[in-house]
């Protein structure tokens, strides 16, 4: 019972801290967008950069309270994104020239996002 309280309490950590770096994408992706009047794909991955280092950061202490190998984990977190980051680049470059709603696509996008590198964190980043 105490076991499962731990893993609740680890998932609602992660997904407030990643909440907060979805905050940090969402405006950066909205200020490229409507203020600098960016296309969808440069918005995108300088906006997930951003929410990247911000959630790798509070993730590794708060949720996983990792104190090993920082390069290493860093290191992984860089693979996860190195798949990831190209695959939705390009998916919503390619949805939003078919006339998807650049907003909609980006939504989705973080939803993704959130629920796979919470899973590829926790059993293979941050393992115990």
């Amino acid at each position: 019972m105490m076991e499962k309280k731990k893993g609740i309490l680890q998932v609602v950590k992660y997904f407030l801290i990643a909440a907060s770096a979805g905050i940090i994408q969402t405006l950066s992706f909205s200020l490229l967008e409507e203020v600098f009047h960016m296309p969808y794909w440069p918005s995108y991955l300088i906006s997930l950069v951003l929410s990247v280092l911000w959630n790798f950061t509070f993730n590794r202490k708060y949720t996983f309270h990792a104190t090993g190998n920082i390069a290493k984990a860093m290191g992984l977190t860089f693979l996860y994104y190195l798949v990831f980051t190209p695959l939705s680049t390009w998916a919503g470059d390619l949805l939003t020239k078919a006339g998807w709603n650049d907003y909609l696509v980006f939504a989705i996008t973080l939803a993704v996002n959130g629920i796979t590198e919470f899973l590829y964190q926790k059993y293979l980043v941050f393992k115990e």
